[in-house]
């Protein structure tokens, strides 16, 4: 899947790759994420334009990722013809440190030398996350 997944983050001047990174993606059937639409807001229009000029005629495999936080200049008609997942961060202290530790491999953990020290500094470090 490596071979077949291009991954771009939008910003100054990506504009071109990002529009040659959707072309050659749905010719040969790839993946091509967009990440961090909400920073270029100048490609949007081409981005719109873009999704709009895609058809059957695109490989069956090929699939296009965006990445984006809420924005107004988020072009509504790709949003509409899009699949949406979103990722809420979890409300709470918590919930946010329970939800870092259940992201752990406490195997790792256990195998250490010192398995009791390595606890503690974890859960200070999952502490200091939820917090920041």
């Amino acid at each position: 899947m490596s071979k077949k997944y291009d991954a771009i983050s939008l910003g100054r001047g990506q504009d071109k790759k990002a529009l040659n990174c959707i072309s050659e993606n749905a010719g040969r059937g790839g993946w091509a994420l967009l990440m961090n639409c909400h920073l270029a807001t100048s490609f949007m229009p081409k981005l719109e334009k873009t999704v709009d000029n895609l058809d059957d005629s695109n490989h069956r495999d090929f699939r296009l990722w965006l990445t984006s936080m809420p924005a107004k200049t988020f072009p509504v008609p790709v949003l509409q013809n899009s699949v949406k997942m979103t990722l809420e961060p979890p409300t709470g202290l918590r919930q946010n440190v329970m939800g870092t530790y259940e992201s752990l491999e406490w195997k790792d953990v256990e195998e250490s030398t010192k398995p009791d020290a390595v606890k503690i500094l974890l859960f200070g470090f999952c502490f200091f996350h939820a917090i920041v």
